[in-house]
């Protein structure tokens, strides 16, 4: 089912993004929580005059967005984590609250509902997925080692 969301949803889209779900989700989480309306042709239609109106408001945005960017491409993020006995598995796992920690440490805002993690139980290497804004996302190594 085609939707626009009426405001940002963590780790599903930001607002004014036409996305697919699954008919359940839309019908019993999103529409009765007035996070998003159908996607109807008129719908559409009125969310491009709408988008059309705010492309100016967003370049300054972008711009910012970009910059964001190329400070996190230059960070080399370590997170330090507590390990088992075997020195291998995690106790726990890594989440985006603890990547959070280092990038703000490097002077760098981050919303966590915008990071995509895989699962971490073992020490290892890394990607993050990053949206910094609607069209801008970026993807950030990491490594996570015993502390």
């Amino acid at each position: 089912m085609e939707i626009i969301l009426t405001q940002d949803v963590e780790k599903l889209g930001f607002c004014n993004e036409i996305i697919t779900v699954k008919n359940g989700y839309a019908r019993n989480f999103l529409f009765p929580n007035g996070m998003a309306i159908l996607a109807t042709e008129s719908a559409k239609k009125s969310l491009q005059e709408k988008l059309k109106q705010q492309k100016k408001k967003e370049e300054g945005q972008i711009e910012e967005a970009n910059k964001i960017v190329n400070k996190l491409s230059k960070l080399k993020i370590s997170i330090k984590a507590n390990v088992s006995e075997d020195g291998n598995k995690l106790f726990g796992s890594i989440k985006a609250s603890q990547l959070i920690e280092v990038i703000s440490k490097e002077g760098i805002d981050i919303n966590a509902k915008f990071i995509k993690l895989p699962k971490i139980k073992i020490l290892g290497d890394y990607e993050a997925e990053i949206r910094i804004n609607r069209s801008v996302s970026t993807t950030i190594p990491f490594k996570v080692e015993a502390k």
